[in-house]
């Protein structure tokens, strides 16, 4: 374990950076002691009643549902390999991708893996530094991580702490990735209510981060409303450490979605839970609580609203989005229930907690998001599954619509968007409950495509590493990236090229 020097000054500043000298980073290499969780970052289960676990032990015994652990998958999905966790053992999280790495989120830090062979992937070191839930993503020698928990100060040594003590910091750390078994700490940018997820624009020089963060004030006392922009974080590429906030957009005027007392599952909007930018078309969506947006990036230091949608009736939180590769459709997911709670039930249906396909029609800053259909996986999950709409990628075939996307316990799904009105599932993998007696937060967090595989992070089991073998994505196999930050999406192709393909909803 390598150990740098950190005083114990603290920043408390907005857009504060602070030099590599004032930090502190536990590292571990490939066989770690065990790190010590931070259990403020970890409410992962809780007791179920009667009802629920004769519910799934009944559904187990039918076939309804996979039993505890018991994988299961259609034909054209092939399950590589699992690595479990190391010293990191609170939740996972997020992962991002440059050549042959892959780096994985935990509330806990995050890990570094080779996966120069899928089919066995190493882990090159482990970073402990607890500030969940550690939203991750990397360009060139920088990682960027998001804190978003009132910790005692900005080092990887703080301690979780009440929200209500004005002297709590929450924000971005930086990392210099250039040793990939040594990551150094560079800097932290302290951002307004901390940073629950970040997405970046890269240029030649610079790295802008936007940093999402929301917080009603019933939940985070220290995040005082009107809280209606996102924070932007300027990282020079030569002088990480010179890192700072350098401007607040406001993205809801009005003061987005006010909430309707009549429809309380619907949340107030009170800040972005996330961002997906699309550079090449100077495009990103906004993922709002209560608002979905569409915004142009041209000047990426002053990002424009172009368009706003809501859905009161059925979306209860809107936490992410995905262009196609037209940049003609967006597709938003509906985190209903927090993360926390059992919304793939045949009680709730096939459009609370979906999947919602936007077209946008027309063009420049008059163009309109129009709901075309729904999406949820139709495999009905236990009451004691923990099971969500959540984050995935395009897998990148000409002329088609296709995406791998997380569910937490109902694991990943491949599927079909070619028809923004007719989706349709044509892949899964799954694993039954962890318990029949507790309800648990597990399953696939993220489920990103990256160079011919599926790199899948399991909340609670590790890194899943899977291969789809089906004619309908086998060409996406002769793309390769440098680099992939799902919420950075790249040009797969050359859209004029793309233009005339035809989109057939053909199988």
């Amino acid at each position: 374990m390598t150990l740098l020097h950190t005083p114990r000054k603290r920043r408390r500043h907005l857009g504060v950076a602070v030099a590599a000298a004032g930090m502190f980073a536990a590292l571990f290499t490939a066989a770690p002691a065990a790190a010590t969780p931070d259990p403020g970052e970890k409410v992962t289960s809780k007791p179920v009643t009667s009802g629920q676990e004769a519910q799934a032990r009944s559904a187990i015994a039918s076939g309804r549902i996979p039993g505890v652990d018991e994988i299961v998958k259609s034909p054209n999905i092939e399950h590589l390999v699992n690595v479990p966790k190391g010293a990191l053992k609170s939740l996972n999280t997020d992962i991002s991708f440059q050549g042959t790495y892959a780096y994985a989120g935990n509330f806990d830090g995050f890990t570094i893996y080779d996966i120069s062979n899928p089919r066995a992937p190493k882990t090159v070191s482990e970073v402990l530094c607890s500030g969940g839930q550690n939203d991750i993503s990397v360009s060139g020698d920088l990682l960027i991580l998001s804190t978003d928990s009132s910790r005692t100060d900005s080092s990887c040594q703080s301690q979780s702490q009440s929200a209500t003590i004005k002297e709590s910091w929450e924000g971005i750390k930086i990392f210099d990735i250039s040793d990939k078994r040594n990551p150094k700490y560079v800097a932290a940018v302290e951002t307004a209510c901390g940073s629950h997820t970040n997405t970046i624009v890269p240029d030649r020089d610079n790295v802008y981060v936007y940093v999402s963060s929301y917080g009603p004030q019933a939940v985070f006392p220290d995040c005082q409303p009107p809280h209606d922009g996102i924070s932007i974080v300027k990282v020079p590429r030569k002088a990480p450490e010179q890192a700072k906030v350098i401007d607040f957009p406001i993205l809801f005027p009005d003061g987005g979605y006010p909430g309707d007392p009549a429809n309380p599952v619907a949340s107030k909007t009170s800040g972005c839970h996330d961002i997906t930018v699309l550079p090449s078309e100077d495009l990103a969506a906004g993922a709002c609580m209560g608002d979905g947006i569409l915004f142009s990036i041209k000047d990426p230091e002053r990002p424009k609203v172009i368009d706003r949608v809501q859905d009161s009736v059925n979306f209860a939180f809107w936490h992410s989005a995905t262009f196609n590769q037209k940049a003609n459709k967006i597709v938003f997911t509906d985190e209903l229930g927090g993360g926390g709670s059992a919304t793939c039930n045949e009680k709730v249906g096939p459009n609370r907690g979906a999947n919602g396909i936007y077209d946008i029609v027309g063009k420049g800053d008059k163009r309109k998001l129009v709901f075309r259909s729904y999406f949820k996986i139709d495999r009905h999950q236990a009451d004691v599954e923990v099971c969500v709409a959540h984050n995935g990628s395009l897998i990148p075939v000409k002329g088609r619509d296709l995406m791998v996307q997380a569910w937490y316990q109902g694991g990943l799904s491949v599927w079909d968007f070619t028809n923004s009105a007719k989706p349709k599932e044509i892949g899964f993998f799954e694993r039954g409950p962890v318990s029949t007696s507790r309800v648990t937060t597990a399953g696939p967090w993220s489920s990103y495509y990256y160079n011919g595989f599926v790199y899948s992070n399991d909340i609670a089991k590790g890194l899943d590493v899977l291969k789809i073998n089906d004619r309908r994505t086998d060409p996406a196999k002769r793309v390769k990236l440098d680099e992939l930050n799902a919420q950075t999406q790249p040009d797969y192709f050359d859209r004029d090229d793309d233009d005339d393909d035809d989109e057939g909803d053909d199988d």
